[in-house]
């Protein structure tokens, strides 16, 4: 199931049909929708490349059990609170192994809760801004680089999977990932 050819489905109606009928493939296209998201909410909490590649991962695994037990309404905005959830409590695990007293704790844990507060609004407009960029990249660059960045594939891989010969694969990820910064980069400027 090639997921360009469900792009103009909304996130409801892929919903529906997998609670209708429990295939896995329609929550396949929805996490794909989100996958550059989730990373970028990952990256801003985790600051590190490889947990985040690695959260993603797990985070995935969490919406599958999840979306089987529970019904979600709104799943781009539940979708990025697991992810936020996710990080935090890893970090949390990170920093429980570091001792501190409990006075600097909880004057910590105010200001974690404001710098969070901050980090979330910020958070959301870049998840929103590479989202939608992403999607104004042409269906070429816009697969290669979900392929190779997100889904980890090698450039053989995603040549393989998207039918590309190698040197149309590395050049619609170079070319994809340059628009990519281009085009975020300027929505930035225009939403200053």
């Amino acid at each position: 199931m090639k997921s360009d050819t469900y792009d103009h489905i909304p996130d409801q109606e892929l919903l529906a049909r997998f609670y209708s009928d429990h295939n896995n493939e329609w929550l396949g296209i929805l996490l794909q929708r989100y996958t550059l998201l989730l990373l970028g909410v990952c990256m801003k909490y985790l600051k590190n490349e490889e947990e985040a590649k690695d959260s993603v991962q797990q985070i995935f695994l969490k919406v599958i059990q999840e979306l089987h037990k529970y019904k979600v309404e709104y799943f781009k905005s539940w979708l990025y609170m697991v992810a936020k959830n996710h990080c935090l409590m890893r970090l949390r695990d990170q920093h429980g192994k570091t001792t501190t007293p409990i006075s600097d704790r909880m004057i910590d844990t105010n200001q974690q809760e404001e710098a969070d507060k901050s980090a979330l609004l910020q958070n959301d407009k870049a998840y929103e801004l590479m989202n939608e960029s992403l999607k104004e990249l042409n269906a070429e660059q816009q697969q290669c680089v979900t392929l190779f960045y997100l889904q980890k594939m090698s450039y053989q891989q995603v040549s393989e999977a998207t039918g590309y010969s190698m040197l149309q694969v590395k050049s619609h990820i170079q070319n994809g990932k340059r628009n990519l910064k281009i085009l975020i980069e300027r929505k930035l400027k225009e939403h200053k």
